[in-house]
């Protein structure tokens, strides 16, 4: 009887860890990546695409509205993974919260633009004008580095990725620089002389870089958004499956649709493979 009980014990606790790894498994394969809603989240859905039919990994996409929740929502272990930000934004969040993730990868540059419902060049723009221009510290100081090239100002030397009006050196039209959430900007150029607004934002507002802006980045921007983990994950099966999937030409294809040619792959497209023969 004892023999019996003991054989089924360790036949129950074999199962449960069967079970329990298995689980553990699946996990592993169903992941939560973060995004901003509107075009961004159209590309991600072509990766999660790709990462099912090459990986059988599945991507669900959580979107969000603003840009703070997804670096605190993949901090705090909601996602796994987040696809909206560039580099200089990143390294500001990280510097501010002491977030522990990690970048793992680049995904496509989407040029910030100036636009204005009112004026069609920047040479009409009348002394005084209001130019909206994004409240966040980071886009803020991207906005000032294109107001800049476009030849509407001059930033003091100090200035660096992060400036502010107050290092606004030189200002010959006396603009006047109104911040909004990045969110609002497109909603609010047609109140407003130019606004300075985010690509993201500009799409799904029907303003398109190629035919609505009177001035836009080029694609040697420094600024391309990234695919960023938490840092504890780096080893993880699923982070170079997610990686090759938004590298991939599907995925290409659909940001040149998605933004007209007017956004730039920062990685080389990974081939893709049957799984059968590996080639």
């Amino acid at each position: 009887m004892m023999t019996l009980i003991k054989k089924g014990l360790t036949t129950s606790v074999f199962a449960a860890l069967t079970l329990f790894l298995t689980g553990c498994q699946d996990d592993d394969k169903t992941i939560k990546i973060g995004t901003i809603a509107g075009p961004e989240t159209e590309i991600a859905q072509v990766a999660a695409d790709v990462a099912e039919k090459r990986y059988g990994l599945h991507v669900k996409i959580v979107t969000f509205t603003d840009y703070l929740q997804p670096n605190t929502a993949l901090n705090d272990g909601q996602l796994q993974a987040n696809a909206f930000q560039h580099e200089p934004y990143l390294n500001e969040q990280i510097a501010a919260h002491h977030y522990n993730i990690t970048v793992i990868g680049k995904t496509f540059v989407y040029p910030m633009g100036i636009y204005s419902a009112h004026y069609h060049s920047l040479a009409d723009l009348p002394e005084d004008s209001q130019v909206a221009i994004p409240n966040d510290p980071t886009n803020q100081g991207r906005a000032f580095l294109l107001l800049q090239k476009a030849g509407l100002i001059t930033l003091a030397p100090s200035a660096g990725l992060n400036a502010t009006p107050q290092d606004v050196a030189d200002n010959p039209k006396k603009l006047q620089f109104v911040e909004l959430d990045a969110a609002q900007l497109a909603r609010a150029y047609q109140d407003i002389a130019v606004a300075v607004i985010n690509t993201n934002y500009a799409i799904p507002a029907g303003l398109l870089p190629s035919r609505d802006a009177l001035f836009t980045e080029d694609k040697h921007s420094p600024y391309a958004n990234l695919i960023v983990i938490r840092t504890q994950d780096v080893n993880k099966p699923w982070v170079n499956e997610l990686l090759d999937s938004f590298h991939s030409q599907a995925v290409v294809d659909k940001a040149k649709a998605l933004f007209e040619g007017q956004t730039e792959a920062a990685f080389t497209v990974t081939p893709d493979t049957d799984s059968t023969t590996g080639k």
